[in-house]
Order: structure tokens, then sequence, then C-alpha cells
């Protein structure tokens, strides 16, 4: 720190009264490969998904967390995954998945990548369900070949919500009133400043509608059900995973090294090195550490209180109670 400090001296001091412009903006740099445990030739990576799905990089807690880069979650999978189908050695993938969900286009982003991940390179893919895997998190899981919940996973919540706020009352009672010019007259739906109108509720509606027969019709596609069970099952309650095993969403229940054993088996190979892929400085000793890509406790809570709550509608896989 003191050779830091005297070499800037030195360069103030050599440039007279020029302008020294020093770049301390922390830099993202590229993916590293590390090996959490195993050995053998064949690699199963272990890829996380959890905080609120989107594909805004999430703001680190109000700078309550460490000073870094957030690379947003849709742009450290699809590298990730770029990564691993350049590498012969990956054989399998495991998705750990801890999220209640997220906006409707991120999820289905997600799950996209990993289905073309899966038809590209034909490597399997199992989902390890931790704490929640809800909605948005199910609509992902649904990539996997096979699904393992751990034993007090909560899953499920099959449905779309979009949830609005309506300040006009409160702007009454302080004397504010707002002006909106508009060249039709749903332009402003959804505006907080104003209540909605019967038309306007229905086309909302409608848009909810056709959204959720997207997310049934992959439970259908993925779990093999039948169309009038899949609906049944996408009221937006969440299951426990006995629940989940009993109804077909889930394949087995078990815990981290039971997901990790299906991977070896649907490779055929009794031995294989679990890896992860990190930026440098980050830890990732076992296979329970998450991503420092993913928001902070607090940051995590208010960027989700903000989506529910912020500018404009938004429509959402998301379990929110």
């Amino acid at each position: 720190m003191l050779r830091v400090t005297v070499l800037l001296v030195a360069l103030v001091a050599l440039a007279g009264c020029s302008v020294l412009s020093v770049d301390l903006t922390p830099r993202v740099r590229p993916l590293e490969e590390e090996v959490v445990e195993g050995k053998g030739e064949a690699k199963i990576l272990l890829m996380d998904v959890s905080g609120f799905i989107t594909d805004e990089a999430p703001s680190g807690g109000l700078g309550l967390g460490p000073s870094t880069v957030h690379v947003p979650m849709l742009v450290r999978i699809r590298e990730e995954l770029k990564k691993a189908a350049h590498d012969r050695h990956v054989r399998a993938l495991v998705l750990r998945i801890n999220t209640p969900g997220g906006t409707v286009t991120a999820s289905d982003i997600i799950y996209r990548e990993v289905m073309l991940f899966r038809e590209e390179t034909k490597v399997p893919v199992v989902a390890a369900l931790m704490d929640v895997a809800a909605s948005g998190g199910y609509y992902i899981a649904l990539a996997a070949d096979r699904i393992v919940a751990h034993p007090t996973t909560v899953t499920g919540s099959i449905g779309t919500i979009m949830v609005t706020a309506n300040v006009e009352g409160l702007l009454g009672k302080i004397g504010v009133a707002t002006n909106t010019f508009k060249s039709a007259e749903h332009k402003d739906m959804g505006s907080p400043f104003r209540v909605l109108t019967p038309e306007e509720r229905a086309i909302f509606q409608s848009v909810i509608d056709e959204l959720q027969r997207q997310f049934v019709a992959k439970v259908v596609e993925r779990r093999r059900l039948p169309e009038s069970a899949a609906r049944g099952l996408a009221d937006g309650r969440i299951y426990t995973a006995p629940q989940a095993l009993d109804k077909g969403l889930v394949d087995a229940i078990g815990y981290m090294p039971d997901a990790l054993a299906a991977a070896r088996s649907a490779i055929g190979v009794n031995e294989a090195k679990v890896i992860v892929y990190k930026r440098p400085r980050e830890y990732q000793a076992t296979y329970y550490a998450q991503t420092r890509t993913e928001a902070h406790a607090l940051g995590a809570t208010l960027e989700r209180v903000t989506t529910l709550a912020g500018a404009g509608p938004r429509f959402l896989y998301l379990w929110s109670p």
C-alpha cells in the first residue's frame, strides 16, 4: 500500500499541472474453472441459478456487499454455457436452483439457453432444487432431464402475476394531481395515478392468461403430464418436495450428492470432477457456495420490492406472497 501511495505521489509530481486520470473502476474478468471435488477426466459443471431472475445487474445491496462488478444473471449463464460447450470433457450439467422466480422473459431465456445447450452438446442436465424453486425457478428446472428436490424444498407456484400500485387517493390527500396527455385511450393503462377500467383489467388478464398457457404447455411437454392434470397443478400454489414427487413435478428427493450421482449415472461414469466457473478471487470451494454475481440478501429484497412496485407493470413468473 505504501509503494502504491509513493508511486501516485511521484506521478502527480511528474505530471505538474496536468490532469492525472486513474481508472479505478472494477473490471469483469474472464471465467476461470475451479475443481470443487472429485477426480477423473469427465467433468460435471455445477451452475448456480439463485436470487431474483432478471436480465438486469443486481444492485449489490446499496453498497453493503463487496466492491465488485455485478454481472447480470443472463449474461453469466450464457457465458458459462458457451464455455462448457467448448470443453469436450464437460459431460454433464447440474443446475443448482434457489429462487422464487422473476420476470417472465428472463425465466424463458434461461430455459431456452439450457435447452439449446442440451440439444447442441447432448450433455444431460440435472436440476437440484434447494430452499425455494418456485414459479420461474421451476420453469427453468423444466429444461432438465431429471429434477431432484431437496427434502425441504418448496417448489411449484406455477403461475403468472402482475402487480400494480394505485396512489391516486394518497396524492389527493396531499393536494397533488397529475395530468396525462396520451395518443389513445389505453396508452397509460396500468398507471399508478388512476384506477383501472374494466376493459383494461380484461386486457391485462388476457395477457396473464396467455403467459400462463405457455407455462402450462412446458409442464405438459417436459413432465409428460396430461394437460388437464397440469392445469390443475397450475393454480399458483406451492408444493413440498414429497407433494411435488407425488404429482410428477420432480423425479426424486435427495441432497446435492444425489443430484451429482444422477449426473454421473447419466454419463455412465463412477468418478467425475465437479467444477464451477468463477471470476478471480471469488470463493467457490464447495458446491454450496453461491456466485457473487447474485445480489446481496438485502439487495435482493430491495430489488424484488422495486420490481413489484416500480415504474410500470411487469409480468412475472414469481411466487410473491
